[in-house]
């Protein structure tokens, strides 16, 4: 794969322009700052592991399961059994987390940006809170922004490996097309996607050492309050 790298390599010069100030005496500027290189390397890491082939399929936290409406009450009596069969349902799960890295690719550079220039009210607040309190901070300023961009490369994706698996399901179900199944794995990818940056925050919260980054072992270390 390539797009991955381009995608990975965008979020990399994000974390290097989010140069930071001295920090010995934590100046108000000096912890937005620290929330955003939390939230960079956080999500550079997550897209880093989501966006390596098979990244959602292998990922403990990320991967994508096949939508209720290929499985439940949507589908007929008749296909019921077929779509619920294990060789289906096993080319579908790989499908949608293969059209998730499609989708993420796209996702990548959204959040880099936003990150850039989010806007951090109570910046004591976010470091003070739960341990993925930024990633909740991020998800809410995003809101529905990363399903819209997302859409067109997850429906590409689905497309795109198996289509034969796609257009059996879509002959079988009923009450579903391909714009809402499109829509239905798309929202799923949102969701894992900050469940991945999530997991990245709490990690390194929990050893900001790990990072090597001076401002966030300083503002993050032995469980420093604001």
């Amino acid at each position: 794969m390539i797009y991955h790298r381009r995608a990975v390599l965008g979020l990399g010069a994000a974390a290097g322009m989010l140069a930071l100030p001295g920090c010995s005496t934590l100046p108000g500027l000096s912890l937005t700052e620290a929330i955003r290189r939390l939230l960079t390397i956080s999500s550079r890491n997550a897209f880093a592991e989501l966006l390596r082939p098979n990244g959602f399929f292998d990922s403990q936290v990320a991967r994508i399961t096949v939508p209720d409406s290929l499985g439940g009450s949507r589908v007929t009596s008749v296909a019921t059994a077929l779509l619920r069969s294990k060789p289906v349902q096993d080319r579908l799960l790989r499908q949608v987390n293969r059209a998730a890295e499609e989708g993420a690719e796209l996702a990548a550079p959204v959040v880099a940006e936003t990150i850039r220039n989010m806007s951090i009210a109570d910046a004591a607040a976010t470091l003070n809170g739960g341990p993925r309190a930024a990633t909740a901070l991020l998800q809410g300023q995003l809101g529905n922004m990363l399903v819209e961009r997302m859409l067109p490369g997850v429906g590409r994706g689905l497309r795109l490996f198996d289509n034969e698996i796609i257009s059996l399901v879509l002959s079988q179900a009923t009450n579903i097309d391909f714009t809402s199944l499109s829509r239905d794995v798309t929202a799923k990818v949102n969701d894992a996607i900050y469940r991945a940056i999530g997991a990245q925050e709490e990690s390194i919260r929990a050893n900001p050492r790990a990072t090597n980054d001076p401002l966030l072992i300083a503002v993050l270390g032995a469980g420093r309050a604001f």
